[in-house]
């Protein structure tokens, strides 16, 4: 039988109430991340006999992290803890237990950059065009994945939307922390989705809400949309993995290739923070080399070059641009 809340030990009685606020404001995906973290917390204090949550010290909190890397944590797993900490320490002081948040000396391994390579627009619009096999499934799949690199949509954005969540050529979606934002849909895309709602009802039944629903008429899951991204990828002769964080990284590099707005692909993306954005859509170097030279009056010693925007890109994705 399971223990119930008060028969637990102190600590993980406080990560409890700690995840059930949490909740309140965050992603189902982050309380679970953050579950799994402060697991290892209290897996921890108990080895060490560590009941008391006022005695979650700079020095504890060292020695576990310093044990998690030990067994081989690599580093963005180690951030993730450390992150988790910093939250819970934040809760614990607001409730008086600590006096301040002891995870502020502590510091993780710097994580290495990787970056998602994005896939070469021709070669995605080759993959795009290749025609599915006329099923209600095979227009689903299309759907999907023509509102992935219209939109850059999220995976869990994608997997939440409703039928209501589409407005003529543009798309509401909730993104981290519960943001809203609207996002454009390219014409190429909103075919694709007028063919699946053609034929939707053949899969799903009348009550259900979801936009994208499976053989058994329930909504798609996670796991269900990446595997299908990936048996797609193999079927269509695309020669690289696909999965939907590369569909959203091509969809902000080729945009940002073609306008070279950061901050219309920041909102399109939904990034808190103009930095993340710069890091998520990189530009090669010769490409900026071309821009710089074309547009700074200092630069110019001749006839402008021309740039070559991602035409096909701008006919999938620019064309409902707010």
């Amino acid at each position: 039988m399971a223990k119930s809340l008060l028969d637990k030990p102190p600590i993980d009685q406080h990560v409890e109430a700690f995840l059930a606020a949490l909740a309140s404001h965050a992603s189902p995906a982050t309380v679970e991340a953050y579950r799994h973290d402060l697991a290892a917390l209290c897996k921890f204090t108990q080895r060490r006999d560590v009941t008391d949550p006022a005695a979650l010290d700079t020095a504890l909190l060292r020695a576990f992290l310093g044990s998690e890397r030990s067994r081989g944590l690599a580093p963005r797993s180690l951030a993730r803890r450390r992150a988790a900490l910093s939250q819970f320490a934040d809760y614990l002081v607001k409730q008086g237990v600590l006096v301040d948040n002891p995870v502020g000396l502590l510091r993780t391994p710097k994580q290495p950059s990787h970056l998602p390579r994005p896939v070469d627009v021709d070669a995605l619009a080759r993959f795009l065009d290749t025609p599915h096999d006329g099923s209600p499934l095979g227009a689903r799949d299309q759907a999907i994945l023509e509102l992935f690199y219209s939109s850059g949509l999220r995976l869990a954005e994608l997997a939440a939307l409703d039928l209501g969540d589409l407005q003529n050529s543009r798309v509401r979606v909730i993104g981290k922390g519960g943001k809203p934002r609207q996002v454009p849909v390219g014409r190429r895309a909103q075919q694709a989705l007028a063919e699946w709602l053609g034929c939707r009802s053949a899969l799903a039944p009348v009550e259900e809400t979801a936009l994208f629903v499976g053989q058994r008429g329930t909504r798609l899951g996670h796991r269900a949309i990446q595997k299908r991204l990936a048996q797609l990828s193999l079927a269509r002769g695309l020669p690289e993995h696909l999965h939907p964080h590369r569909l959203r990284h091509s969809f902000a590099s080729h945009l940002l290739e073609s306008s070279q707005d950061l901050r219309a692909v920041q909102e399109l993306l939904g990034h808190a923070n103009l930095s993340t954005t710069q890091i998520y859509t990189r530009l090669d170097w010769q490409h900026l080399a071309t821009s710089y030279d074309a547009a700074h009056p200092r630069a110019r010693r001749g006839p402008s070059p021309k740039s070559d925007p991602k035409s096909d890109f701008k006919n999938r994705a620019s064309e409902s641009k707010p």
